[in-house]
């Protein structure tokens, strides 16, 4: 599987690296800095997420259910929330973000519904039995075959079940087009470079997922797009999650900003800074989610 280090959002990591790698402290870092992302990503849209497992076009609520690339398990938990007899096979590479998933799920009451399986999808498939529903949540784009993926998807499917993608629109964007005073347009002009990152690194972010899910077999059912605008007001979580979503993208385009725009992004990573997002009473969390919901014929 591609490193997901490329895409904060996504809900799966590079492979967990072995404690003799020499770069094992730096990556056992960003694989902790990632997971609080993610769980940042699941606190603040919540309720965003429900929504998407409300929506889906299920015959019956399914009893086995699969979690592609299941991050710190913000897919997991919803989807107990939405179906309370079912059991989740949660699949990632990173055994730090599964750790995490499995103190959550026991912390929730639900370790006896959640089982974790450390894997990368771009090799050999582990046996995930026949799942009724598989949920596969910003890591599809990740996949090195996606249409690989989606084949093996549709065979390990039970004959009439479901397949949810979905997929974001990139880093949600928090500050007003204004904002900051001294350089207006700021998060604009990152979010420009972090897309020109993003198209020659993760080139298949923003693919057909409908056409290929087709191609695979599959019936698309259902598709929709989440829009998502939070604030202001917000809870207080947001600020923090603009400062690890600001903070990642920082460490992906440092190199291709202005000194000008540099300085002033780091203003506002400065927690102990007046300028500081933390301190920013105006964020608005905006991003996108599209959905789509196939079924295996």
């Amino acid at each position: 599987m591609t490193h997901a280090a490329h895409d904060p959002h996504a809900p799966h990591s590079s492979h967990t690296p072995h404690s003799h790698t020499p770069h094992a402290s730096h990556d056992a870092d960003a694989q902790h800095d990632q997971a609080d992302m993610l769980d940042l990503d699941a606190e603040v849209l919540a309720e965003h997420i429900a929504s998407i497992t409300t929506w889906l076009p299920v015959k019956a609520d399914p009893r086995r259910i699969v979690d592609l690339g299941c991050g710190t398990g913000a897919g997991t938990l919803a989807l107990l929330t939405r179906f309370p007899q079912a059991r989740v096979t949660a699949v990632d590479t990173s055994t730090s973000h599964l750790d995490r998933l499995r103190e959550k799920a026991e912390a929730a009451g639900l370790a006896d519904q959640v089982r974790t399986v450390q894997a990368d999808l771009d090799g050999d498939w582990p046996d995930l039995g026949a799942p009724e529903l598989i949920w596969a949540s910003a890591s599809m784009h990740h996949m090195a075959d996606p249409d690989r993926t989606l084949r093996q998807v549709h065979d390990t499917l039970t004959p009439g079940g479901l397949f949810a993608v979905v997929e974001l629109a990139g880093f949600p964007r928090f500050l007003p087009e204004d904002a900051p005073a001294d350089r207006p347009g700021l998060e604009e002009r990152c979010h420009a470079v972090i897309d020109r990152h993003h198209a020659a690194q993760v080139p298949h972010r923003g693919a057909d997922w409908g056409g290929k899910l087709t191609a695979a077999g599959f019936t698309v059912e259902g598709e929709r797009t989440v829009t998502v605008k939070l604030g202001p007001p917000h809870p207080e979580a947001v600020g923090r999650y603009a400062l690890s979503s600001l903070t990642r993208m920082r460490g992906a385009i440092a190199e291709a900003l202005s000194p000008e725009d540099l300085t002033a992004l780091d203003q506002l990573l400065d927690t102990g800074s007046p300028h500081s997002v933390l301190r920013r009473a105006d964020l608005t969390v905006r991003t996108e989610r599209a959905v789509w919901a196939a079924r295996r014929n």
